[in-house]
């Protein structure tokens, strides 16, 4: 680990991961997914997670070079293949109520040479064999969490014009003060932001819109809300009875939209970091509810390639609201880093929807869901549609509009 960076702080980040973040039950157990380059916060975490009085922790690393290696070497047949008998056993791991964090380091350019087309089949199978696994995720049937780890090669995309060691530690500091460890009670700082967060959330829950309007430069969008959405927002307690915060760090309040009633035109506003490549300039345009017209003004290949994932790839599964004024926007760095970035502006996220974002899910099959406009895919991938001028109104079920956004803040 490099000498930048604050092993004190680090600390505190770990206590608050298992915490604030995840909030193990005493005895639970719990999967760490991370790269081997966060492996000093691997470390401080099943510390604290082993002091809390977790079961077993099991941590999976990977590594950068050992990833590059197979897209070089490999066989053909081989990108068409995933390990699904770890993510199965991943599955299981949740189903008998295992906890799970997933640390962010890697370099969000590290397949940014590699064949894009090899690299998307390589995913899409990846995605298929996650699935089972992603689904205790993605229905919240357990307590989970993403944090961040300042990886050098990371550090050195987000500060080019820093040395080395300097852009990992500042990358640190960045890190540490989105996810409020930076504090003299982290702990504290976190039951006041959620409980902000909260007071969002249950407006817009009291509001019960049919649909939000987005507007600013480029984009002039009607996301139409899933029947019988919920809008959720930082501490939310999982089907497992515990309440955890799935993000460290978050500024957003998301639900699900509906899957067929998504009009209109959409601009990004910020670059998207997937599989390798940076994709800018994203411009769609949505008829009920999926994508017709995309492009890019750059990476727009591997764009297409990620539409084409499945026929839930080109819908939406997520709408996210973020003002502007949050603290990682008015930090003015980009990330590269979806965990962050999200957490500067207004989003949407292609793909699968969140199943605890709509009421009374227990039981219901996959038609059911999408009856009541839940979306399903392989993929979910957020990226930002949010800015300065960013304007949303609320429709409500009559008709009437309620500002909600102005100026790219909080209408009230």
């Amino acid at each position: 680990m490099s000498n930048a960076i604050d092993t004190d702080t680090l600390d505190r980040l770990a206590r608050v991961i298992v915490s604030t973040g995840l909030n193990l039950a005493p005895g639970q157990d719990l999967i760490i997914t991370a790269s081997a380059e966060a492996l000093p916060l691997v470390r401080r975490v099943t510390t604290a997670a082993y002091c809390a009085g977790a079961g077993l922790v099991t941590p999976i690393l990977s590594d950068e070079e050992v990833t590059r290696a197979r897209y070089q070497h490999g066989v053909e047949d081989s990108f068409d293949a995933a390990p699904g008998w770890l993510y199965g056993g991943m599955a299981e791991a949740y189903a008998a109520n295992a906890a799970r964090l997933h640390i962010a380091a890697d370099n969000p350019m590290a397949l940014a040479a590699e064949d894009p087309e090899k690299v998307g089949r390589a995913a899409k199978a990846n995605a298929a064999a996650y699935k089972p696994a992603l689904e205790k995720i993605a229905g919240f049937e357990i307590n989970w969490n993403i944090a961040a780890y300042p990886g050098q090669a990371w550090s050195s995309l987000v500060f080019p014009d820093l040395a080395p060691e300097a852009a990992q530690a500042a990358l640190a500091d960045a890190i540490f003060a989105a996810s409020r460890v930076n504090t003299p009670d982290p702990e504290a700082a976190w039951a006041e932001h959620n409980a902000q967060l909260a007071a969002r959330r249950d407006w817009l829950n009291d509001q019960n819109f049919a649909a939000l309007h987005f507007q600013s430069e480029g984009t002039d969008l009607t996301v139409g809300l899933a029947d019988g959405h919920l809008w959720m927002g930082g501490a939310s307690e999982a089907k497992n009875g515990i309440t955890c915060n799935p993000n460290i760090p978050t500024e957003e309040v998301f639900t699900t939209p509906h899957r067929a009633r998504v009009n209109g035109h959409v601009r990004a506003s910020k670059p998207l970091a997937h599989q390798g490549t940076l994709i800018e300039g994203i411009e769609v345009t949505f008829e009920e509810g999926r994508i017709t017209k995309a492009s890019a003004t750059k990476g727009e290949e591997v764009f297409l390639k990620l539409l084409d994932t499945d026929e839930g790839a080109r819908r939406i599964g997520e709408v996210a609201l973020v003002p502007y004024a949050s603290p990682i926007s008015e930090s003015g760095i980009l990330f590269y880093n979806t965990l962050f970035d999200e957490n500067a502006a207004c989003h949407i996220a292609l793909g699968q929807c969140y199943k605890d974002c709509l009421k009374d899910t227990a039981g219901l099959s996959d038609d059911e869901i999408a009856a009541r406009g839940g979306n399903a895919s392989l993929i979910h991938v957020d990226w930002m549609l949010g800015g300065a001028d960013t304007r949303i109104a609320g429709l409500t079920q009559s008709g009437e509009s309620v500002p909600v956004f102005r100026d790219g803040n909080w209408a009230e």
